[in-house]
Formats: C-alpha cells, structure tokens, sequence
C-alpha cells in the first residue's frame, strides 16, 4: 500500500468518525422538542432521526458539492491537510457535546477544514467569497428567520385552538409535533449527510482518484448516510436535554411550530447548497416558540452559553485543525502521530463524561431536578444523623434522578 492511499483511507475513516459525531452531536435538533413534551419515547424518537436521515442524506447532493468544489482551491488541497480539518471538527465536536452545548458541528468542520488550508495550502487556497456567501451569511439569517417564523407559528396555534378542550388539542399537538421533527430529521440528512460526502469527494479529487468538479460517488453517498444515521441513534442525550429543558419548557404547540419553522429554513438553504448549521436553525426555532407562547420562560443564560459557543466554534475547530496540520505536515510519521493523538483524545473526553452519565432514562429530567438530586445527594453524604448504609442508599437514590 502506498504512502498517499494509506492516507486517503485514513481520511474516509476519520471523515465517517466526523459523521458519526455529526449525527449524535444534532439528533437533538429534531428530536429534543418531541422527547421533552412526551410526544415520542426517547428510543423511538432516535431510531426514527436515524432512519430519515439516512434517507435524507440520500436524496441530494448540492451541499457535497459546495464543499468539495466551492470552497477551497482543489489543487493545492492535500490529504494530510484535510485530515487535520477532520479532527479539528471531531475534538470540537465532542467538547461540546461534553459540555451539553448545542454548537455547529457543521461550522466545526468549516473552521477546522479552513483553519488546516490555512496553515498547510495558505490562506490564498480559501476561497472566501464563497464562505461568506454559503457559510457565514446564512449562520447569521437563518436562526433569525426560524425564530421569527417559530414565534408567529406558535402564536398562531394558541390562538387557533384556545377554544379547542385541551386533551383534544394536546392529543392533535403531539402527532403534529412528532410529524414536524421526522421532517426536521429528513431535512437534516440533506443538508448535514452531504458534508462528510463532499470532504470524501474532496480528497478523493485532491488524491486524483476522481476527476475535479464532480459529485459523490454512490458508494461515499451510503456510507456517510449509514454513519450519520448510526450517529444519531446513539442518541446524544446530552444536547438533547439541552435544547428539550434547558432552553425553555416546550408544550407541544410551540414543538410543532419549531419543527415546521426548522425544516422549511433547512430544506430552502440545502436547495440553494448553502452550507447551514441545522442546529443554529433548530435552536433558533425553540427559542422563537418560547418567545411566542405568553408566559413562556426562556432562560437566557443558556441561550448566552449556547451563543458564545457558536461564536468560538470557527475559530476554536480552525485552531485545533491548524495545529494538526503542522503535524500531518511531517510525513507519514506525523500523520500516525495526528492518528494516535485523536484517539486519546477520544477516549478521553469518553471516560470523563462516563462520571455524570446522562441517558435516555433521565434526558427529560429539567434543570431544577438536577440541581435537586445533586444537592439532596450532597446533603445526605454530609448529614452525621444518618448511618453510612443510609447515607449510601439515600445518595444514589437521588444521583439517579440525574
């Protein structure tokens, strides 16, 4: 096996790990609404994301080639080089997810992708018109359209149903809302699926193993689809709950409103091959539905959070990936070296999560039921009136409410 196939293949596998991570990382931005009103179980509500974006990633193609055609200067695009972008995007990824902040992951891979051209090709090989115009011109429209569309469309159904007995209108809600998210789900496999397919295509043009200015190949169209789909099943609870209870309480009104406002902004700009962050919309769209249900609490504070993370994401990926690249700059040597350092890294940021486990058992749990259980299980492993068998049982009976 030669040097440059090694690496290419090196780079589809990490480019699927990406997708991977892409499918986890935004399962919530169709499926938080759903899950937090009850409208779908946790577990269904994943494997019916899964499926459609699977299909969704199926059925278009013009984002795919915006990437691998649109933004960068495809002859002085290597392998290595994308590479580095790779794992910028995948560390950011899982920092976030860590975190539980809904952060692009689609602009994780923007940022290392450009930060990793800049440092191995220069800053001449970006084509910056083209993210200005894909990229960072709709990361500041879209969230503002989903919102104000989230917020006249929740207005609107208070109003339409606020005669309508409220088990009827509830019962109507819920199927409307679990309708509204497997759009949003199918929305997403065409605009997030086709990113790793145009990184694939882009290295595979880069290597010469496909001719510049064409599409996909059938085989990286399944493959990023299966990855992204098997992402999403994982479930991503973290961000789920997140976007489901920590942003504002969703009824199932407004989850119907956020998920029609999501999927139709998601849809128009994969149309248009815009390079748009499906969670910056869906995100939008929540917080639209907060502002307009009457006597809804939007909680700020974390909208601040998640707004810090997006602005940190394109420079915070683009310098993870730029330090890749003076390492996948070395050689082969280096490349294993990048190799090695992103699974350690992995695994890692892994073992640390594994200390407040957040599963489909808890993800519907509200921020005040965490603060709770976490100061009831401080206050019996202090409290000397109880046993330590009592202190014990008492203490995980409220850690387990987390």
């Amino acid at each position: 096996m030669t040097t440059l196939l090694f690496v290419v293949i090196a780079v589809i596998l990490v480019a699927l790990v990406f997708d991977f991570t892409n499918g986890f990382h935004d399962s919530a931005n169709a499926m938080a609404g759903p899950v937090a009103t009850g409208a779908l179980k946790p577990r269904t509500a994943v494997i019916i994301a899964a499926v459609l974006n699977l299909v969704g990633a199926c059925l278009s193609t013009e984002v795919a080639k915006t990437i691998s055609n649109g933004f960068f200067d495809e002859a002085l695009i290597t392998a290595p080089i994308i590479l580095a972008g790779l794992v910028g995007a995948i560390v950011w990824n899982l920092l976030t997810w860590l975190l539980g902040l809904p952060s692009s992951s689609s602009h994780a891979l923007f940022g290392g992708l450009i930060g990793a051209v800049i440092v191995g090709a220069g800053f001449s090989s970006v084509n910056v018109s083209v993210v200005m115009s894909k990229v960072l011109l709709p990361a500041l429209i879209a969230p503002v359209v989903a919102g104000i569309a989230a917020a006249l469309a929740t207005r609107l159904a208070y109003r339409v149903t606020r005669k309508t007995p409220s088990s009827h209108s509830e019962t109507g809600f819920k199927y409307g809302q679990a309708f509204t998210a497997s759009l949003v789900s199918l929305a997403h496999g065409t605009s997030d699926g086709q990113k790793t397919m145009g990184v694939i295509t882009l290295v595979l043009i880069a290597a010469g193993l496909q001719p510049a200015q064409t599409g996909p190949q059938w085989w990286v169209i399944l493959a990023a689809g299966l990855a992204i789909g098997l992402g999403t099943y994982s479930g991503g609870w973290r961000i789920m709950r997140t976007m489901g209870k920590g942003i504002v309480e969703i009824e199932t009104p407004q989850g119907s409103a956020a998920g029609a406002a999501s999927t139709a902004t998601i849809l128009a700009s994969s149309h248009l091959g815009f390079g748009l962050s499906t969670t910056h919309v869906s995100t939008g769209s929540i917080l639209g539905s907060g502002i307009g249900r009457k006597g809804a609490e939007v909680r700020w504070s974390v909208a601040r959070r998640m707004l810090y993370a997006w602005l940190l994401t394109l420079p915070g990926a683009g310098l993870v990936a730029g330090l890749a690249a003076l390492l996948s700059g070395l050689g082969i040597g280096g490349v294993i070296a990048l190799l090695v350092l992103l699974v350690v890294a992995c695994v890692a940021i892994w073992a640390v999560s594994r200390k407040h486990v957040i599963s489909r058992h808890n993800v519907t749990d509200s921020h005040e039921v965490m603060v709770l259980a976490s100061a009831a299980a401080k206050s019996f492993a202090n409290d000397p009136r109880f046993g330590d068998a009592d202190k014990r049982a008492k203490s995980t009976t409220a850690k387990e409410q987390l």
